[in-house]
């Protein structure tokens, strides 16, 4: 018989077993998320760091990373872009064309399929194929589509609940959705694709349990003569067309705006073209705007706002850290919206001498005459493309991809009445990427103060990085290239520890979770986009580059 004294030593002995267990797979919690083993938001968290805590996968085992599965979806149009998202065992994520899929994430197997039956006009619309995500909440899973709809499906069956026509391509160019609507509480909310068309950029909300229309925030402040002259607010593009986050604490929505259109032709409107090239503070029970800051005021460069905001304390403070295309990194006072910093991410900037850090103002703009070439630094795809960058609270680092690359620009007036579905609204007669000037084209990957911009440590890449970085509490960076080859770095110094060949280039997100004390690694694999064809003459290798759409997922072997 076992006496009390034994179960009791038994029962101790399996309390410390399972404290010494989570210890070693999981970081320090209290990063912005309760669940350490999920990937529940498309940056994991409301702070944007892309950061998983989970460390039983670190510099000294990954070594013993092996495939655990792998799901196709089975069109590899544009490749896989997106982030996926991992709540309590299950991964979802979409595929070209806005095929749905929910998956066991500790095996792969499929749990559901939905796929839409899409308008028509989306084979005649430029950004086609692709989207970057879904959003889980309130038992749905969300996503925007390609012909202008947000659609909520059943968390567990994949059945459509709801589906909400927020746009008409036909008299809206341009106005998909290829990043998944956010969730800000009740409200499900998200902008269109580009700012590349003769269209009025604009944010939509609607209740995200009955898919009833909550409120527009249109983008363009387009009734400001000084800002917008004559009818030029009409089509001044500057959609917001990356996923924004919801701080809870603050009640706000941040998200970023796109460049003016035309892109290159800035005569028709001058102007500081307000709300473009901007990154925005809005309500999310009203739409009102909180607060503007305006990066690019009257950009005629294609300097895109649009990237991700990551949130961080500095010296007591909550500030934003939000990279521009052009190239500067603005550190943002998140209650205010007034500067704090702005530093160079690229090496090779002339659009501007720089950039005043305490107000913002360009120094030394270059304007680019009419018909004539000028060399522009960076380029239209920026220091980095859309793919995100991600911040480790460990290291106190935060790792982005970065290229140097310019473009030669011929700045011509067009006429957008002229400008087809498929059509870009650019305002060029030329328009082609080149090396800096005096040198060549290159890529890496940088480990930097967020605050100071000061580096610590860079990887140099033979094609840029096009796939979103991944952070963890095991001391670990991973990346994807072009190529297909997924990189894992140590975080402190830089040093490469491990790689594995997808077979096609990466293009979409990388994520780490956890299933019953396995921690794993999924990375989304199959290049596409149209970044490719836009940075070949740059990058002549990028050319011919196989194609595909792979969901791998890692975890250790014995």
């Amino acid at each position: 018989m076992i006496s009390i004294k034994n179960i009791i030593s038994i029962l101790v002995i399996q309390i410390l077993s399972l404290t010494l267990f989570i210890s070693f797979v999981y970081a320090e919690t209290g990063d912005g998320a309760e669940n350490p083993n999920d990937w529940p938001q498309y940056h994991r968290t409301s702070n944007a760091w892309r950061y998983s805590p989970l460390k039983q996968i670190n510099v000294d085992n990954i070594h013993k990373l092996k495939v655990a599965w792998m799901h196709q979806p089975g069109d590899i149009e544009h490749g896989l872009q997106a982030t996926p998202i991992v709540i309590d065992g299950v991964a979802y994520y979409i595929g070209p064309n806005n095929n749905v899929f929910a998956l066991d994430a500790d095996t792969g197997k499929t749990r559901w399929h939905y796929q839409p039956e899409l308008d028509d006009v989306v084979n005649e619309v430029f950004y086609v194929a692709a989207s970057r995500g879904v959003t889980v909440g309130h038992g749905n899973v969300y996503i925007g589509t390609l012909d202008g709809r947000f659609i909520a499906l059943d968390q567990e069956t994949g059945k459509e609940k709801w589906s909400t026509q927020i746009t008409d391509l036909r008299s809206c160019y341009g106005c998909l959705f290829s990043s998944p609507p956010q969730l800000a509480g009740d409200i499900l909310y998200g902008g269109t694709t580009g700012g590349d068309q003769p269209t009025q950029g604009k944010i939509f909300a609607v209740n995200a349990l009955t898919g009833e229309k909550a409120w527009t925030f249109e983008i363009l402040d387009k009734d400001n003569p000084e800002s917008w002259p004559g009818d030029s607010g009409e089509v001044g593009g500057s959609g917001a067309w990356l996923p924004g986050t919801y701080d809870e604490k603050s009640d706000s929505i941040f998200i970023g705006t796109a460049n003016a259109a035309p892109d290159f032709y800035g005569a028709e409107r001058q102007g500081d073209n307000k709300h473009s090239a901007s990154l925005l503070s809005l309500d999310p029970k009203t739409g009102e705007i909180k607060w503007a800051l305006q990066e690019i005021p009257h950009d005629v460069w294609d300097y895109d706002a649009t990237y991700e905001a990551v949130s961080l304390k500095h010296n007591g403070k909550d500030v934003l850290v939000h990279l521009n295309k052009s190239g500067f990194v603005f550190v943002i006072d998140k209650k205010t919206g007034e500067l704090d910093n702005v530093w160079p991410l690229a090496r090779n900037i002339n659009f501007a001498e720089g950039i005043n850090p305490k107000t913002g103002e360009l120094i030394g703009r270059i304007d680019m005459p009419e018909g004539e070439e000028t060399t522009i630094c960076p380029y239209l795809l920026g220091a980095r493309s859309w793919n995100h960058g991600a911040y480790n609270p460990k290291t106190g680092l935060w790792y982005t991809n970065a290229m140097e690359v310019c473009n030669i620009v011929v700045p011509a007036p067009q006429e957008h009445e002229n400008v087809g579905m498929a059509g870009l609204y650019l305002g060029v007669s030329k328009l082609v990427a080149v090396p800096p000037p005096g040198g060549v084209a290159s890529a890496r990957l940088d480990a930097r103060d967020p605050i100071t911009g000061k580096l610590k440590w860079s990887v140099d890449y033979p094609l840029p990085g096009l796939a979103s970085v991944l952070t963890t509490g095991g001391d670990l960076v991973f990346n994807g290239d072009p190529k297909g080859v997924i990189h894992a770095y140590n975080a402190e110094n830089g040093d490469e520890v491990w790689n594995f060949n997808s077979g096609s280039g990466l293009r979409g997100g990388i994520v780490s979770y956890a299933v019953n004390g396995k921690q794993y690694i999924l990375a989304s694999t199959g290049f596409g986009s149209h970044a490719p064809g836009f940075m070949a003459s740059a990058f002549p290798d990028v050319s011919g580059l196989p194609g595909g759409a792979v969901l791998v997922a890692f975890t250790l072997g014995d």
